[in-house]
């Protein structure tokens, strides 16, 4: 290709430096590359940022624990006339050791499938999404494992289990605190790009790149040598390629669910 500078958009979303370049470019990788206009390609805008993460509000987690204390007294015999019934602690201790791996700890997982193992206690949501109310039970089980997690180890010991499912236990109220402010269970807040809610007592934060500032200055700041005519082509490829990059790093922005702030 001849190096005249004739910018042109592909179907792809790429800038490519001229009409040669962008016939080459679908030659070399086999795609069908079509010119959607002259010029550079201009940067698509994300809406991700009005999203908001899955997140296990209090209600949600008391939800949880109420249906599991509900069937566990379900199973509680009272003591019959010729046999003694099991009591709650008793129920407990058989739940425990079955879904414990021999370590005398339950863990997020183990307590999951504990949960899990009964219908009633599936369905702890609104949402419609079968992806998000999984997501959004085991997010509940961490915290349900907070309450009781003497040692922060994320494990629950049977006292620390039977604690956690203490019927007479009525779970603390927790609030979240940023810049010496605490806010409400389910406030939200905005830090750059990124949407954070209360749950529980900690901050859950979308994970979007915000920004990708040094292929921002790159593209601001041209190479020195002024107008483009005057650019090399050493200069003029280095300029594309962080066009492009820039390009792909706001296209490819994606939502993690996350603890931070």
């Amino acid at each position: 290709c001849k190096p005249h500078k004739r910018p042109v958009c592909g179907s792809n979303s790429k800038t490519y430096r001229n009409h040669c370049e962008l016939h080459r470019d679908a030659c070399l990788t086999g795609l069908k590359i079509q010119v959607a206009h002259d010029g550079h390609c201009e940067e698509k805008k994300s809406d991700q940022t009005a999203t908001s993460p899955v997140v296990c509000y209090q209600s949600d987690r008391d939800e949880l624990r109420r249906r599991v204390i509900e069937w566990l007294e379900a199973e509680v015999i009272p003591d019959g006339w010729f046999s003694k019934g099991n009591n709650y602690s008793e129920v407990l201790d058989r739940y425990f050791k079955n879904y414990d791996n021999g370590d005398l700890h339950l863990d997020s997982n183990e307590f999951l499938k504990f949960v899990e193992h009964n219908e009633t206690a599936i369905n702890i949501t609104s949402y419609v999404d079968q992806e998000n109310n999984k997501m959004l039970r085991g997010l509940c089980v961490d915290a349900l494992i907070e309450l009781s997690d003497e040692d922060a180890d994320w494990k629950l010991t049977f006292n620390e289990f039977l604690n956690c499912l203490n019927p007479g236990f009525n779970p603390p109220e927790k609030k979240c605190a940023l810049e010496d402010e605490t806010y409400e269970d389910g406030a939200e807040t905005q830090v750059e790009c990124n949407r954070c809610v209360c749950a529980c007592g900690n901050w859950v934060c979308t994970a979007m790149i915000c920004d990708a500032k040094d292929s921002q200055k790159a593209i601001d700041e041209k190479p020195a040598g002024g107008a483009d005519e005057l650019m090399t082509e050493e200069e003029w490829t280095k300029y594309v390629q962080e066009l492009n990059k820039h390009q792909k790093r706001m296209e490819k922005g994606k939502l993690f669910s996350t603890v931070g702030v």
